[in-house]
């Protein structure tokens, strides 16, 4: 349907769907099976907050205010989804006579739960697809061009290897977080906060019956902490449980632990990802198209947040507002967030604030200046589309270090405090244990950290390089002008 757009042909999108729906309607059907699905997980993520502790520690006033989105979240959270652990149980038991008890099929614990961390991931790469089909529509049945600078974009990403490597990696960790109470072999609850009101079975081999006891209680005897007392990776302990990455010294499940502290820093890194962003691409635009008192003055308080000494002012305020309200919510995880979109956005600002320069300085943005259109308009439709490449880049590239910046205070003890589970805090809880049989605690999370710091950092570089091939070879000199933050005005 590609062709060459005339006048008729500026649309808005809602136009074109509604002269051929068959395309979008078809792919708008999928879409909402795939979602159907899994909307409980879905959903879960958005309200993974922990609500009855941000009652506990909001102002009174605010309290009624909160109480109705707690009351939505708990339900949406609750919503039963396919692939969930109510259909492919792994909580069971040996049986006397041999066999399996209490799971998915009479499976042994580890298949059922092989099954479903490869029907989540399954799920999650045809999810990934059909948004990728998502876009083949719209480029076929509701694009009027034959071609735009974007395609190739795509084209060069798509044979960038280590900005593919990247990806695919950050696709993992996305969905290891996102379906966090689907792949853990155990809930949060049951193993970390909770752990004295469940109760397990197991077979007894000294009586040779099926016995029952607290978790709490099977978590002390199931303990990592060096010889004579060690769960390892991809073993059962001896009360029946399957523990893919082993215990910690509590006995609690380290693989549960690790998939619920990816979501922990996914939410952090997300949230102060997106605050500075939009506070960074704000001024941005401020500053290019007013220029003057304005660009000073931005200059001024963003060179004087850049000068502190950033993870010491961290340390710092994360000390000084320990006890408020606000860091009671996500245990300390919200309170981080903030403080780091508030100490970032100087860093990214002055990585977009060149580009920024550039365009304002291009003839179109004075002939909308000429034809009297207003300045938000300008901003947002003629300046921003040209940052945005940009931003995306040192984005991807500041979210790895918030990552491992947010391991670093937990290791420290002024990060996410416990219960809530954090990577930083499971290395420091494992650096005893190092040199002993037990030293998948501190080693597994440590890689984790490195191997997801370093794939943001490769979905940075080939997203550089798919938006400007040329900054490898420094032939243009606009990445080194973005980096610099120089506007040459």
């Amino acid at each position: 349907m590609n062709r060459t757009p005339d006048a008729e042909d500026e649309r808005p999108i809602r136009e074109r769907i509604a002269d051929n729906p068959r395309p979008a309607m078809l792919w708008f059907a999928g879409f909402a099976l795939l979602v159907a699905l899994e909307f409980g997980a879905l959903a879960s993520t958005v309200m993974a907050m922990p609500w009855e502790l941000l009652m506990d520690k909001l102002p009174s006033f605010m309290t009624s205010i909160a109480a109705p989105f707690a009351t939505v979240g708990d339900a949406l959270a609750n919503i039963p989804t396919l692939l969930s652990r109510e259909v492919f149980d792994n909580a069971g038991w040996r049986l006397p006579g041999g066999g399996w008890g209490g799971t998915f099929l009479g499976l042994s614990p580890a298949i059922v739960w092989a099954l479903r961390v490869v029907l989540v991931y399954a799920y999650a790469l045809i999810f990934l697809y059909w948004l990728w089909r998502g876009y083949l529509t719209f480029r076929e049945h509701y694009r009027y061009a034959e071609w735009t600078p974007r395609d190739d974009m795509v084209n060069r990403f798509r044979g960038h290897s280590w900005g593919l490597f990247g990806f695919i990696v950050v696709f993992m960790f996305v969905v290891m977080a996102v379906f966090a109470p689907a792949l853990g072999t155990t809930t949060v609850e049951r193993t970390i906060e909770n752990p004295f009101s469940y109760e397990t079975k197991y077979l007894d081999k000294e009586t040779g019956q099926v016995e029952t006891t607290l978790i709490g209680e099977a978590n002390r005897g199931s303990g990592s902490e060096g010889a004579g007392a060690n769960v390892g990776p991809m073993t059962y302990d001896k009360f029946d449980r399957w523990h893919p990455f082993g215990t910690m010294p509590s006995g609690k499940d380290m693989f549960t632990f690790m998939v619920h502290g990816a979501r922990v820093s996914l939410f952090i890194g997300v949230v102060a990802i997106g605050l500075s962003g939009l506070i960074a691409a704000g001024f941005a635009l401020l500053t290019a198209y007013y220029k003057g008192l304005i660009d000073l003055a931005v200059v001024i308080v963003g060179d004087s947040i850049m000068s502190l000494p950033r993870l010491l002012f961290l340390i710092l305020l994360s000390f000084v507002l320990q006890g408020t309200w606000i860091a009671g919510i996500y245990n300390g995880g919200f309170l981080l967030a903030l403080l780091f979109a508030a100490t970032g956005w100087p860093f990214l600002w002055r990585a977009v604030r060149g580009p920024a320069f550039q365009v304002a300085e291009q003839e179109w943005i004075d002939a909308a200046r000429s034809f009297g259109q207003k300045p938000r308009v300008t901003m947002q439709k003629h300046m921003a589309p040209y940052i945005l490449g940009y931003l995306l880049v040192y984005a991807s590239m500041t979210l790895g270090g918030i990552i491992i910046a947010v391991a670093g205070l937990s290791f420290l003890g002024l990060g996410v405090q416990a219960p809530t589970p954090e990577w930083g805090r499971a290395v420091d809880v494992g650096q005893t244990y190092v040199a002993t049989q037990s030293w998948h605690i501190s080693f597994i999370p440590g890689v984790l950290i490195v191997l997801v710091v370093t794939a943001f950092n490769a979905l940075g570089d080939g997203i550089r390089d798919a938006i400007d091939p040329q900054s490898d070879s420094g032939e243009d000199g606009s990445s080194e002008v973005a980096a610099a933050g120089g506007s040459g005005a």
